[in-house]
């Protein structure tokens, strides 16, 4: 199980249950766990997340396969968003569209056209405020009523209008807005006045990296909560005036990593108490972080981790220029969040735990009395899993490289060094965490004894302004630098064979074992690409014409492209790609892997079906993908495997 929410009220609880690959939203009577919940199943969907709309309403993202046989041959996923009851009797398709489309196009957007929730009102219960479609094709708001069906328009978006604010209240007080003018591409942030006027207030040209953006509305009215980073390394949190055009006050600001968000623990998590916020968040080791303001709530946190026998430990921290650095107390390569607290005499609380190593489990902690709902991966045997740690190593330039680092189980494998599997992340705009990665790809390495190194390389975002742009027109270059990098640092600190490493990435990490596969080095004895970019031109030519990407983005995506020389590759690479992959298409792999086999390289291909560029549609899809990973390193990797 997984997905555990607490419904405003405090008197239910939902989860979704997997059995194989059946999927069912379950829901409790808070007040009595021990009777027989309710469970709500899809027959031809599958359930992709649920949570509470209203007390008594669910919000239910679906999905399946979508195959568009017209203009074009188009294999995809379709999302859908429908509400239901407590007891999934009565289910309600919000906004949904009369409009019969007639070409292949125009099916298509009409196939994939979803709403999503701006606000869920939680003072209010009848009504939600809705974005019609949140893909940008007819991105009108409305006000709601989710008994009758009924849908007044609150505000008609203009083509370059991009996020709306709405506040509790249903009312849209902020929103971005794309635009050009002489200084470039810009993102600007506009907030409504007391005449209904949308004002400009921020314009941040998107070829300097500088981001302003609206959180949450401000403890007292005229205020806005906003993150910035203008002028710094690592974005803050601050009081914005919204009359009087100023900033007020720094709320909270992170010496390592970027302020992101409020936390509150009333209804609604970014409505603020009489006192402020209760917690801020930051992009921490595990992505989220929570600063928590609120004693009562560390308290609580310290209490699990003791009656969970997790240890803390000193967390050294510092920038990537090495400019500052510092020693912190922090949990021993485990996050305990907590998802929610009900307020009360004895207040109730529900927590995540998950780690690299400590696979999700979800608890509730009521009177002192602290129960395990459920293991999201319960036949995981935690001592195969080995340790995680946080690390940096040192980049050829003299650049700090943030790191995640897993080690195998010395009692299970023996002792190191290992063979060993560098695996970048996707984006490259993106980044890892320390959480327990439910790809299944880290867990499957580390427990056949191999330790696993996740490079935060130059032009990974969250590490601060300098990381972020030290990886502009360097695909392939010096991004590709830290990764090798990374590999010497595991063979100088004896942690890895170096006659055995390897290197296997996703999306843009496909990109890089393909880059790993040409580039003229010995440290790699194979490479393992996954729905990978071979080509950069033409995926970009693809994707980045909208102006904003194209001056934000495209322009830093330089350097090799490994299709030009994939008839000289080095090691032995494996690829593979999944059939229904609207991000990377497939012919990115294709390609590739025509031309090395025409000269004759040692390439291993497939392609896996009903597979996109996510999550698998099936639990077969997922052991396809890791049997294939696993078997290619077991006894392939250019002959007797890694």
């Amino acid at each position: 199980m997984t997905g555990f929410q607490i419904s405003p009220d405090g008197k239910h609880m939902l989860a979704i249950e997997s059995a194989g690959d059946t999927r069912n939203i379950v829901v409790w009577k808070l007040a009595d766990l021990s009777a027989k919940p309710t469970v709500i199943g899809a027959k031809n969907m599958q359930v992709g997340g649920a949570s509470f709309l209203k007390n008594d309403m669910l919000s239910v993202n679906l999905i399946q396969p979508y195959d568009l046989r017209g203009d074009d041959f188009v294999k995809t996923f379709i999302n859908k968003l429908l509400f239901t009851d407590l007891e999934g009797k009565n289910w309600i398709e919000p906004m949904a569209s009369a409009e019969i489309a007639r070409s292949g196009g125009a099916k298509l957007q009409a196939a994939l056209a979803n709403p999503s929730v701006l606000s869920r009102m939680p003072a209010d219960p009848d009504h939600i405020v809705l974005e019609s479609d949140s893909r940008g094709d007819t991105r009108d708001v409305f006000r709601y009523n989710v008994r009758t069906g009924v849908s007044t328009r609150l505000m008609k978006l203009g083509e370059n209008d991009g996020r709306v604010s709405v506040n509790a209240a249903g009312v849209p007080w902020a929103k971005t807005r794309f635009g050009s003018d002489g200084g470039g591409a810009f993102i600007a942030v506009d907030f409504r006045s007391t005449d209904g006027r949308w004002e400009e207030h921020f314009r941040n040209y998107v070829k300097t990296r500088d981001v302003v953006d609206v959180i949450a509305p401000g403890a007292k009215p005229g205020i806005a909560i906003i993150q910035s980073n203008v002028g710094q390394e690592f974005a803050a949190i601050y009081e914005y005036d919204i009359a009087a055009k100023k900033t007020v006050a720094k709320l909270f600001e992170h010496k390592f990593f970027d302020a992101t968000g409020v936390r509150s623990l009333g209804k609604d998590d970014e409505t603020p108490g009489q006192d402020g916020f209760d917690g801020y968040q930051y992009a921490g080791l595990f992505g989220s972080d929570v600063h928590w303001e609120n004693p009562e709530i560390d308290a609580a946190i310290q209490g699990v981790a003791q009656a969970l026998g997790i240890k803390q430990i000193n967390q050294k921290l510092m920038t990537v220029s090495g400019s500052s650095q510092a020693e912190v107390r922090s949990l021993d390569g485990v996050s305990i969040r907590m998802v929610r607290r009900v307020a009360g005499e004895a207040p109730t609380y529900l927590f995540v735990v998950s780690g690299l190593t400590y696979p999700t489990e979800h608890y509730l902690l009521q009177k002192q009395n602290l129960r395990l709902l459920a293991k999201g991966y319960p036949a995981i045997d935690r001592a195969a899993l080995g340790t995680a740690r946080f690390v940096y190593y040192p980049a050829r330039d003299g650049l700090n490289i943030p790191a995640y680092l897993t080690v195998p189980n010395e009692k299970l494998c023996g002792p190191g060094p290992y063979a060993a599997v560098v695996h970048p992340h996707g984006g490259p705009w993106s980044r890892d965490t320390m959480n327990f990665d439910g790809s299944g790809w880290v867990p499957l390495l580390v427990t056949q004894c191999r330790v696993v190194l996740q490079p935060q390389y130059r032009g990974s975002n969250d590490w601060g302004r300098t990381l972020w742009i030290a990886g502009d027109r360097e695909w392939g270059q010096k991004m590709q630098d830290d990764k090798d990098d990374g590999a010497k640092w595991l063979v100088s600190e004896k942690l890895a064979d170096p006659r055995r490493m390897a290197m296997f990435g996703f999306s843009y990490g496909g990109y890089a074992a393909f880059a790993a596969a040409v580039r003229p080095n010995d440290l790699y004895k194979c490479a393992i690409a996954g729905a990978g970019v071979s080509d950069i031109e033409r995926i970009w030519s693809r994707f980045y014409t909208n102006p904003i990407f194209k001056e934000r983005q495209e322009p830093t995506v330089r350097g090799l492209s490994p299709l030009t020389q994939a008839d000289k590759i080095k090691i032995p690479i494996m690829v593979y790609h999944g059939d229904r992959d609207q991000t990377v298409p497939l012919i990115q792999s294709e390609l590739f892997v025509d031309r090395a086999k025409s000269a004759g390289k040692p390439v291993e291909y497939h392609v896996l079906k009903d597979y996109a560029h996510g999550p698998a549609w099936t639990r077969q899809t997922m052991t396809q993908q890791l049997t294939i990973i696993s078997d290619y390193l077991k006894t392939g990797c250019g002959g007797s495997g890694l």
